[in-house]
């Protein structure tokens, strides 16, 4: 029988979430240990924490500064024994048995370096990027000019949503950065996460090199979370377009430079600031 699962919760201005997610957690069947990181929030977040839970399986990271996402997740990972980590979004909210199913199927499957599970919006549809495939560039081309809506016999989005479910647990490119359940023992041969990214696509980075490695990565259909998406960024929107975008253009450059002739890769980073812009005025038209 294992030990505790070690629960790694990133915070930044989540609000009474950041509780309610805690709350989810120490609820588990499974024992648990909590690794609160705070990203120097200024909202009062880490107070209802503190006011409303006392559990000494809960400890308390408060940065001064907001590091980002991947140093937030690699400053306490030296701290984790654990054979299994959870990495979990403040604004993700999991069920008492979630990580019993999540420890009981990656036994089953000791290959899996990384699982994902069926992640749920609050109105119960599934999430867009919950099951997906690698964002390579020619599939950003497919969706950045909806090549996938105009030909879709021809052109396939890597977002896998509109695809039937699985009936039981399948091996895929990529899952919900939100929810990400890490075998440790795989997790120390890949390495931490890539700190160039301030946030957005560390988890692609991941997923990237989880199979290079040959550890796959895993989505089980049985296990449901519900996640209040782009919460903890609703004060920023913009910034946090900017982030994801240069974070895309860094994984591109990483894992597809070479496979691509100068001048198509070249098109694809014009294709990624292309969107940028779309979303930026749409974001700003949408707030006005």
């Amino acid at each position: 029988m294992y030990g505790s699962v070690s629960v790694v919760i990133v915070n930044f201005n989540a609000g009474q979430l950041l509780t309610d997610c805690v709350q989810a957690v120490l609820a588990s069947i499974f024992p648990v240990t909590v690794y609160v990181v705070d990203n120097a929030s200024h909202d009062n977040s880490l107070h209802i924490l503190q006011q409303n839970v006392d559990d000494k399986r809960v400890h308390i990271t408060k940065n001064t500064d907001n590091i980002g996402f991947a140093p937030a997740i690699n400053s306490v990972l030296p701290d984790i024994t654990s054979d299994y980590l959870l990495l979990l979004n403040p604004d993700c909210l999991i069920r008492p048995n979630t990580i019993d199913l999540f420890v009981e199927t990656m036994s089953k499957y000791p290959q899996a370096g990384i699982a994902g599970c069926l992640v749920r919006n609050l109105d119960g549809s599934e999430q867009a990027g919950c099951r997906r495939s690698v964002p390579t560039p020619w599939r950003a081309i497919v969706r950045v000019f909806l090549l996938d809506k105009l030909f879709p016999q021809y052109c396939k989005s890597f977002v896998l949503t509109c695809s039937p479910l699985p009936t039981k647990p399948i091996e895929i490119e990529g899952i919900s950065g939100a929810c990400m359940f890490v075998r440790n023992s795989a997790l120390k041969i890949v390495g931490p996460m890539d700190e160039e990214y301030f946030l957005h696509c560390e988890d692609l980075d991941w997923f990237m090199r989880f199979r290079a490695e040959k550890f796959h990565i895993l989505f089980i259909p049985s296990i449901e979370v519900t996640h209040v998406k782009g919460f903890c960024s609703r004060n920023q929107p913009i910034k946090v377009l900017w982030y994801k975008h240069r974070g895309m253009i860094r994984f591109y450059r990483k894992f597809f430079r070479t496979q691509y002739p100068r001048l198509l890769f070249g098109f694809v980073i014009l294709a990624v600031w292309i969107r940028f812009a779309l979303l930026v005025v749409k974001t700003k038209i949408f707030n006005s």
